[in-house]
């Protein structure tokens, strides 16, 4: 065997460590007292989980704060801030800030990723040529597709729909959408379904990003997917119309979405972040409890989605973190719970992309993240820290964990 993780504790085995082995890629053994392998590594009973995989993020967009006004804070102010900067983008600006950003995602143990990335005819291909090259750089650490989408608008702006076909032909794996941001939202999505089934790609729509739940495209959405035929392959995200919904609504949408097989991601740092600024007390908090989804049988992600820009002026790349921020405001303090948010995090998100060989198990791909703590609840609730990162069997990263200094 190329490497051995000794004494793991794995989240379907709780109570009891085993050792896992890989060579090559690929787990190849999980049991007790292995054999050696070339490398050797003691977790001393902390947990080993499967790469996190991050489902909803900005590559191209990330790491332009310092370049941005922010007075106002709110979902328009970060479009128009973006809008007027990315004329100025080039290829290599793109991918200096997109290397940065993915530095950060692999150090805190994210092996897979779905970025969105926008074209239109203000800064054409050069977003997604600059991603690319960003992603071919670190394709040793994280396996990054693509999911093309039109942030200010398709059927309003000329040249961005032919600008989105030529992504798909380039090699773009997804296709979204920003209907809140056309002048016809629900032609959008039809024109977005038509790319999916041309280029046989899958769907993930920035949707229902409001605070009014009277009018849903989620429903639309649902019986375009059912029509169709592409449940299971479209993810709708943000959803923040959905946190202002009583219960035995969210619940009624939950079916829906469960039956039509859409799957929802929420992104808790912006959403709390742009959300209700026109409130001056009581202010709600704007995060759809997805946790409620996942009882009516609705897969569900928590994402980054921006990284230090005016849609987010925050952001390690930690999804660990995220589960956290979620729970903090979900206001989840169950262990069966808890660990769900890591889930969303990790092999739910995996499930949203449609992965088939993620997991700590006999024959999947050694994408591995051990962390400091024995349980996936408690690594949630405590904020532990990824310790080492494995891609296709090989080292990514290692952290040490810091020293405490007693009294002389």
């Amino acid at each position: 065997m190329d490497l051995t993780l000794r004494n793991a504790a794995l989240a379907d085995h709780p109570g009891e460590t085993l050792d896992v082995g890989v060579s090559g890629d690929k787990i190849v053994e999980i049991g007790t007292n292995l054999s050696p392998g070339c490398q050797d590594i003691d977790l001393e009973g902390r947990l080993l989980l499967p790469g996190f995989v991050e489902t909803h993020i900005h590559l191209d967009k990330s790491c332009i704060l310092d370049r941005c006004a922010s007075k106002r804070g709110d979902l328009e102010e970060a479009i128009e801030e973006v809008a007027r900067l990315k004329k100025g983008f080039s290829e290599e600006d793109v991918a200096e800030r997109a290397k940065k950003t993915l530095r950060k995602c692999v150090l805190n143990g994210t092996t897979r990723m779905r970025t969105h990335v926008e074209v239109d005819p203000v800064v054409g291909l050069r977003g997604i040529e600059g991603v690319k090259a960003a992603i071919a750089e670190f394709a040793w650490a994280i396996d990054v597709e693509i999911c093309v989408f039109p942030q200010e608008g398709l059927l309003n702006n000329p040249g961005t729909d032919e600008l989105m076909v030529a992504a798909l032909k380039d090699g773009a794996t997804a296709v979204g959408a920003a209907p809140y941001t056309d002048s016809s939202p629900h032609g959008q999505i039809d024109r977005v379904f038509d790319m999916a089934r041309e280029f046989d790609v899958d769907i993930d729509m920035h949707l229902d990003f409001g605070a009014d739940a009277s009018d849903l495209d989620a429903e639309y959405v649902c019986r375009k997917a059912d029509e169709f035929g592409w449940g299971g392959r479209v993810t709708i995200g943000h959803v923040t119309k959905f946190s202002v919904m009583p219960p035995e609504k969210l619940a009624q949408t939950a079916r829906k979405l469960a039956d039509a097989g859409v799957a929802v991601t929420v992104l808790p740092s912006t959403d709390l972040f742009l959300m209700h600024r026109d409130h001056d007390h009581t202010v709600p908090r704007g995060v759809t409890h997805v946790h409620a989804l996942l009882e009516h049988g609705v897969n569900c992600s928590l994402s980054t989605n921006n990284v230090l820009n005016p849609f987010t002026p925050f952001g390690d790349c930690s999804l660990i973190r995220m589960a956290n921020l979620y729970a903090n405001v979900a206001q989840i303090g169950k262990m069966d719970t808890l660990a769900e948010c890591l889930n969303m995090v990790s092999t739910r998100s995996a499930k949203l992309l449609n992965l088939t060989d993620h997991g700590v198990a006999k024959g999947m791909t050694a994408d591995l993240v051990a962390v400091d703590n024995t349980t996936p609840a408690m690594a949630v609730a405590e904020l532990s820290q990824p310790m080492y990162g494995f891609k296709s069997g090989r080292p990514t990263f290692t952290r040490a964990l810091p020293e405490l200094h007693g009294p002389a």
